[in-house]
């Protein structure tokens, strides 16, 4: 029998997204979501800037020791206290419900923080936030990745965890305006609080126009709506719809049907339940401590008492620095964003990792010079150490942390798994919140050789255990770790099929819409051709790791390591 093989980059658009409407659409789309990242990074960032401002140390009395790191934690235990539970909301009402819930909580923490008059109100209202958060960050990454176009999704994702630097941008230069515009007042702390309810009204208002996970959908049994989602989106509507469509939706319907048959349990306890997912949450947890544990915490908590510590006390220059390094942050991650399907996701941890452990150490030797010999030269090349440092990590692990994990994850624990990374996020940056302060007093420099052992823990990790996923779909890369065997065509058994009728000349075929509510229909592979397509012939979706086919003499060899869309004649001819 004469075999035709496909896979997904046959049916991908060649033309320019932005050229297609539907892909422009739904681009501008997911700007809603990506929101998300920018309203963590601009709460998570803005007691950075409050505390070098003079009238928030004033009004509050100049907190210190554990009453700082009370307030620098406050937002992570919220999100601790939320996390748990916004995968259940994410996966029973749906993605666009959770994010909604999330924006109403984050909005009246944001109300409360900006009115305070005591600082037990305002750690009370940054717990507040950190709850709302916790559901906002856990489902807007499972809608970008799981509404985006094939070749979109690896930039997209890695762009979400980006954009938390265009909140901290934000964050530093608003504080910055501030304090020039207000000095000492109470209103140069005010302001900058009352602008973080931009994000979350925007959600509210907007959230209910962009279309729903179709994965989520198709989950819920909702496949036509699945299908009509992707079709208006991915294939330019309905009439224009393709097979990408129906690739798409074979794939979702076999991983989902795969998913159940290994775990049908809805607990946490799914994520440990086979060797595959334990390999997959020790990467995710591993990768999350490292993301708070790098030596990043140190600036990006408490960037006023590091840059004390190299003898840098003006408050301008100090909110000048922390400015400047956001956007050199943003930049930096929007680099590696651009580079994740270029160079693939291991040699961007490589890189990372093997930067951070050198230019760290140089920092560390810098540091203390400074406070053993008071070297103003030391000084001047601390400041360009911490950008070089932060061009390492925002390499690799603010665009990739997100991406990765989500990549890794199969659907059934797709946001029990997100949840379970920013849980362990959230709980390493606590611990930091309240150890860093302490120990920089306690033993100043010294502390930061903790930090340069570590970061060779870390380096050895991303040698032994991060695998590369450049290239491959959702579902094919969570297939990796199910150590998912090619089946031979006589043992295809329960294959997702869908039909097409015979087509002429060298390209793809597209599907007829049959049925306004269900044009696409799934059939097993036992059933001859589906009740919507007259043909003799059938294309099934089978686990399949290297696929072969001769087309007019020529040998085509396709690399795809769980499925491939096979097209079949009963005559026993190649139908094109």
């Amino acid at each position: 029998m004469a075999v035709l093989e496909y896979t997904i980059a046959d049916f991908i658009n060649r033309e320019s997204w932005w050229r297609n409407r539907g892909l422009l659409v739904l681009n501008i789309y997911l700007i809603l979501p990506l929101l998300s990242s920018v309203l963590n990074g601009l709460d998570s960032s803005i007691l950075n800037g409050l505390q070098i401002l003079p009238g928030w140390q004033e009004y509050f009395h100049h907190p210190q020791g554990k009453t700082l790191g009370l307030i620098n934690s406050a937002q992570g235990i919220g999100a601790l206290c939320g996390i748990p539970f916004s995968p259940y909301v994410s996966d029973l009402l749906g993605r666009r419900a959770s994010m909604f819930i999330g924006a109403i909580i984050v909005l009246a923490g944001v109300f409360t923080q900006a009115l305070c008059t005591t600082v037990q109100v305002f750690i009370g209202a940054r717990v507040l936030i950190g709850l709302g958060i916790a559901f906002s960050i856990n489902a807007a990454p499972l809608l970008i990745s799981e509404l985006s176009y094939p070749t979109h999704r690896g930039k997209l994702t890695a762009l979400y965890n980006s954009m938390w630097y265009f909140g901290s941008i934000i964050s530093a230069w608003i504080c910055l305006v501030a304090f020039d515009r207000s000095g000492a007042s109470q209103w140069s702390w005010r302001v900058p609080v009352f602008i973080q309810a931009t994000v979350p009204v925007l959600q509210m208002m907007l959230i209910w126009f962009i279309p729903e996970s179709p994965r989520f959908l198709a989950a819920k049994g909702l496949e036509s709506q699945a299908a009509r989602v992707l079709a208006q989106y991915h294939a330019n509507g309905p009439k224009q719809c393709d097979h990408l469509v129906a690739f798409e939706m074979a794939q979702i319907r076999h991983a989902l049907n795969v998913e159940r048959e290994i775990a049908s349990s809805p607990s946490y306890l799914t994520c440990f339940a086979t060797p595959g997912n334990r390999r997959r949450m020790f990467i995710v947890i591993s990768i999350a401590v490292f993301s708070q544990w790098s030596g990043n915490g140190l600036v990006s908590g408490y960037i006023n008492i590091v840059l004390d510590g190299i003898g840098i006390t003006t408050t301008r220059t100090k909110a000048i620095i922390n400015g400047c390094l956001q956007i050199f942050n943003l930049a930096s991650a929007l680099l590696g964003t651009t580079l994740v399907d270029k160079l693939g996701r291991r040699k961007l941890f490589l890189t990372s990792n093997i930067g951070m452990l050198i230019i760290f150490s140089m920092w560390t030797i810098t540091t203390a010079l400074f406070e053993e010999t008071r070297s103003t030269v030391a000084v001047k090349a601390t400041v360009p150490l911490i950008f070089m440092f932060f061009f390492f990590y925002d390499f690799a692990y603010t665009p990739m942390i997100i991406s990765y994990t989500l990549e890794i994850l199969p659907y059934n624990i797709r946001a029990k798994g997100l949840a379970i990374l920013n849980f362990s996020a959230y709980l390493f940056n606590t611990f930091n919140a309240f150890v860093n302060p302490w120990a920089l007093d306690a033993i100043g420099w010294k502390y930061y050789l903790v930090y340069c052992g570590w970061l060779c823990l870390e380096l050895v990790f991303v040698m032994l255990f991060i695998i590369e996923t450049k290239g491959r779909t959702l579902e094919e890369t969570a297939a990796l770790f199910d150590g998912v065997r090619p089946r031979n065509t006589t043992e295809r058994k329960e294959s997702a099929t869908f039909s097409r009728t015979p087509q002429y000349g060298p390209r793809t075929p597209r599907l007829e819409k049959d049925n306004t509510d269900n044009y696409f229909e799934l059939h097993d592979s036992s059933s001859a051709r589906s009740s919507a397509f007259g043909s003799p012939s059938h294309i099934e979706l089978q686990e399949y790791s290297r696929v072969q086919s001769s087309v007019f003499g020529s040998h085509l060899e396709t690399q795809s390591e769980e499925s491939a869309i096979t097209a079949v004649n009963h005559h026993h001819d190649i139908v094109f």
